[in-house]
């Protein structure tokens, strides 16, 4: 008996997949399984191309009670702008948790990792935030900037955001799409510090190697989600801000002391405090979030396989039954 594949275009999953609540939920319950201690989740297959300026991850991870797990690739070749062409693409693969069997290539150009980190980020500002935010701030202008402000504006519904970039006119750019987006006041910010003080929920996208958000401008009833660091060499938060706050959350325990923030605090020698809490402990509710108003948090997302089995599945159920893709047999 020949096997049905769906294969889906990167257009046909905009059209199809948004970054909602739904997305949201989704990726929270793959924290949760991850927290449960019977996910199986390889470490990260990643490979640096120097000579290219080039990088690959790969990631997968099987969650228990999931039709299906996946594996993503995601290649990123950052001189590919002055060859007229994208830096990031890739796509994932679906397979049947049953037999084995290929069920869907998602071909998104790395739209379902950007739909999924974001979700990542409203899953800790949703457990981890101050129960209200007047004013958010975003380091950052790129994809991820707008994403996670859209994400974090669905459990946090903030009024004010500033936006801070190393470009100006790219932070001015991002401000103003996110203004018109959300319907709030946007503007960009010069300086970095002042956007964290007048901040309750920060969020760091950059892929910085050297920090932007330092350990003096924390202040009480902050919190800060860091997504940008994903490899060895980056850093976006001043190790001595990790040992500072007050709760101090890993998405994986594994992967941060490897390639996020927590890697950096080690090296440093200001981290004492032992194996810090997961995300997924916290959205179960095993481990207590923020424990007062005026607590400041740090999370840190370097992205797990689980929340790419988490989505792939998501995306396979809504377009099971719709006229999307195109299926072939194999």
């Amino acid at each position: 008996m020949a096997n049905e594949i769906l294969i889906v275009t990167e257009a046909e999953l905009r059209q199809a997949v948004q970054l909602d609540a739904t997305a949201v939920n989704v990726v929270e319950e793959a924290f949760v399984a991850l927290a449960g201690g019977n996910v199986v989740m390889p470490p990260i297959l990643s490979m640096e191309l120097a000579e290219a300026n080039g990088e690959v991850d790969v990631k997968t991870a099987y969650i228990p009670g999931f039709d299906g797990f996946a594996i993503k690739v995601s290649p990123g070749f950052f001189d590919n702008p002055k060859l007229g062409l994208p830096s990031l693409n890739g796509l994932m693969i679906l397979f049947s948790a049953r037999t084995g069997l290929v069920q869907a290539l998602f071909l998104d150009n790395g739209y379902l990792t950007d739909i999924r980190t974001a979700a990542a980020g409203a899953v800790a500002a949703r457990h981890l935030a101050p129960a209200t935010v007047e004013t958010a701030g975003v380091m950052g202008t790129g994809v991820q900037a707008r994403l996670q402000m859209q994400a974090a504006h669905l459990v946090r519904p903030f009024k004010n955001l500033l936006v801070w970039g190393r470009d100006p006119s790219k932070a001015a750019e991002c401000a103003a799409d996110l203004s018109a987006l959300l319907g709030i006041e946007a503007r960009a910010e010069a300086d970095p510090a002042k956007l964290v003080a007048e901040s309750q929920l920060v969020v760091t996208t950059t892929p910085a190697r050297e920090p932007v958000l330092k350990a003096e401008w924390l202040h009480p009833g902050l919190h800060v989600t860091a997504m940008g660091s994903d490899q060895a060499g980056k850093n976006e938060i001043d190790p001595q801000a990790i040992a500072a706050a007050d709760l101090y959350i890993a998405d994986r325990v594994s992967q941060t002391e490897l390639l996020g923030e927590l890697r950096s605090a080690i090296e440093a020698g200001f981290w004492q405090q032992g194996t810090p809490p997961e995300l997924g402990a916290i959205a179960s509710g095993a481990v207590a979030g923020r424990r007062s108003e005026d607590a400041i948090t740090i999370c840190d997302l370097t992205g797990t396989g689980a929340q790419d089995t988490a989505i792939a599945s998501h995306v396979y159920a809504l377009l099971r039954g719709s006229s999307a893709g195109t299926r072939i047999k194999a």
